[in-house]
């Protein structure tokens, strides 16, 4: 089931694939092709678009687009007839499972054959994607009138998941600033979804505290209720992939106000060997070895979705819609019985949360970009995306106006504590790595790090061998 394209699989193909593109000179954010992030667009193909707004401009066109199986995707192609029928563009599109996507996806940019001139991203493939010049920068086309209808309306995104695919294409610096080099689609925030019968029979509530929530793991592992014979206390992933750092892991060490990376001058210096970085990382292996699942280390989303709804799993730290599709009526054993919480405060109360960000990118060597540029603007369109969030399964929506729909509220508000949760956390939800190159690399081994310390290895030897090894490629 590949529900969520970035969630899980170990990406040896992927680094493999995309190692090429670390090699490739950094190209600056005002280059040529890109535009500079204040108001100049450098020779974009957008200054070629003038006159007045126009959804017909391209008639007869045709674009094609490459897309991942997702719900997302189902919605965009049972949608597919209205954007033909507003514009009179035609969409050709193929798609893959998250297996080998971006697979395809890396070796078609790179190539430059420029196959496909529209594709889904994750928004961290932008620091892997953007600096060889392969995405095109959006920036130009949403600052042309001419290009961009008034009901596009940039003000209802969300503004962190604007910033979060926007970036100067150098190391270290932060989002929100430089190209805007894919748009958001869908979103996912890291939360804590847990069975209700499990926690009404035990006397439990859901934790408030990193504590807490290590006490409850244990305790679910240890007195499981009958008819819930061995189930353990929290899915967490935990196979030797970037996918493993990024959502309840990444979401907590945030909330303890810890990093992966400081910047100093013009290099990264790794962080997550502080002593409190130790210390937590310490602690969350011991949560996982007394309340986590027997195998963890093979263990991705879908391990961990599946265990939620099998009820082998009392809680969930993960995506929401990990939680969701389980959650919904019919979809498994746990349905109806699944409910939301924000998950642990940190110290300070913080609800830091990490997320994933569902994008659209348009490819930089397209010969079509300003008829993509018109799909782009309607598959992230108010009317899509309430389409997408009320009669299909696009949820999270990356539009104020859609997450504020009524028909959305009342569909949503059928899944315990989902709308409370996603409101709680959103205005303290964004990407908490630090934008580098070596994004995936990093992470991959920071997770066989924290597999190591699971293992039994003192955390801080590990973790200050990882901080020494990643020094000498990212600093």
């Amino acid at each position: 089931m590949d529900m969520h394209g970035q969630l899980g699989h170990d990406r040896r193909r992927f680094l493999a694939l995309t190692a090429a593109a670390s090699s490739v000179p950094l190209l600056s954010a005002c280059g040529a092709g890109f535009g500079g992030g204040d108001g100049k667009s450098d020779g974009s193909a957008a200054d070629d678009v003038t006159g007045s707004f126009d959804w017909r401009r391209h008639k007869g066109t045709t674009v094609k687009a490459l897309l991942n199986k997702h719900p997302y995707t189902d919605a965009l192609i049972g949608d597919l007839k209205a954007f033909t029928a507003k514009t009179g563009i035609k969409v050709e599109y193929d798609v893959f499972p998250e297996d080998n996507y971006f697979d395809k996806l890396t070796v078609d940019l790179s190539s430059g054959r420029a196959s496909y001139d529209i594709f889904m991203l994750g928004a961290y493939m932008v620091w892997q994607y953007g600096p060889p010049g392969w995405l095109e920068d959006l920036g130009p086309w949403m600052r042309n009138g001419s290009a961009t209808g008034a009901e596009w309306d940039q003000d209802d995104f969300l503004p962190s998941l604007l910033e979060g695919t926007q970036w100067s294409l150098k190391a270290g610096t932060p989002l929100g600033q430089g190209g805007q080099y894919a748009l958001p689609w869908g979103w996912e925030a890291n939360v804590v979804a847990y069975n209700t019968e499990v926690f009404n029979k035990l006397g439990l509530r859901p934790a408030e505290s990193f504590d807490e929530l290590r006490e409850l793991a244990g305790t679910i592992k240890r007195k499981a209720p009958g008819g819930f014979d061995g189930m353990y206390g929290v899915a967490v992933r935990g196979s030797r992939s970037w996918a493993t750092i990024h959502p309840g892991f990444m979401t907590m060490f945030s909330r303890y106000k810890l990093k992966d990376f400081t910047v100093d001058g013009e290099s990264l210096k790794p962080a997550m060997n502080s002593p409190e970085a130790i210390t937590f990382t310490r602690d969350w292996a011991d949560m996982v070895r007394k309340g986590g699942p027997p195998s963890w280390t093979s263990y991705t989303w879908y391990q961990c979705s599946s265990d939620l709804g099998a009820k082998k799993a009392g809680m969930l730290f993960d995506a929401d819609t990990a939680a969701y599709f389980q959650a919904v009526k019919g979809a498994s054993p746990a349905a109806g019985k699944i409910a939301f919480h924000p998950g642990p405060k940190g110290p300070d109360g913080s609800l830091a949360t990490n997320m994933w960000i569902w994008s659209l990118g348009m490819n930089a060597k397209s010969k079509k970009k300003s008829a993509a540029w018109l799909f782009l603007q309607w598959a992230t369109g108010k009317e899509h995306l309430r389409r997408g969030a009320i009669e299909y399964n696009h949820i999270d929506p990356v539009r104020k106006s859609v997450s504020e729909d009524p028909a959305y509220r009342d569909k949503m508000s059928e899944l315990p504590g989902f709308i409370e949760t996603f409101e709680a956390v959103q205005d303290q939800t964004r990407i908490q790595f630090t934008p580098q190159e070596q994004f995936f690399d990093a992470t991959t081994s920071w997770a066989s790090a924290l597999q190591e310390i699971y293992g039994g290895k003192s955390a801080g030897p590990v973790l200050n061998g990882l901080a020494d090894d990643l020094a000498s490629k990212v600093g």
